[in-house]
C-alpha cells in the first residue's frame, strides 16, 4: 500500500512540474493583438475584442496538467 501512495504522489508531482512548465511557457508567449514592425522597430498595438485571445491551449493544458497533479498528490496523502 505504502507503493502505491508512494506512486501516485511522484505521478501527481510529476504532473504537475509539468503542467507548471506550460503555465510558464504561456507567459513569455507574445500577445495575439501585438503585432512588432521590423521596418520602424516598433510594436503596434490592435485590440479588437471579437479576435482576442487571452490565453492559448498551452496554458489551458497546463493547468489542466497541474490541477490533475494536485489531485494526484490529495489521493496519495490520503492513502
Amino acid at each position: 500500500m505504502v507503493e502505491l501512495a508512494e506512486t501516485v504522489r511522484l505521478a501527481g508531482a510529476a504532473l504537475g512540474a509539468i503542467g507548471g512548465a506550460l503555465v510558464a511557457l504561456e507567459f513569455f508567449q507574445q500577445p495575439s493583438y501585438v503585432r512588432y514592425d521590423a521596418e520602424f522597430d516598433s510594436y503596434d498595438i490592435d485590440i479588437a475584442p471579437a479576435e482576442l485571445t487571452e490565453h492559448t491551449w498551452l496554458g489551458r493544458a497546463g493547468g489542466l496538467l497541474m490541477a490533475a497533479g494536485f489531485a494526484l498528490l490529495f489521493v496519495g496523502e490520503l492513502l
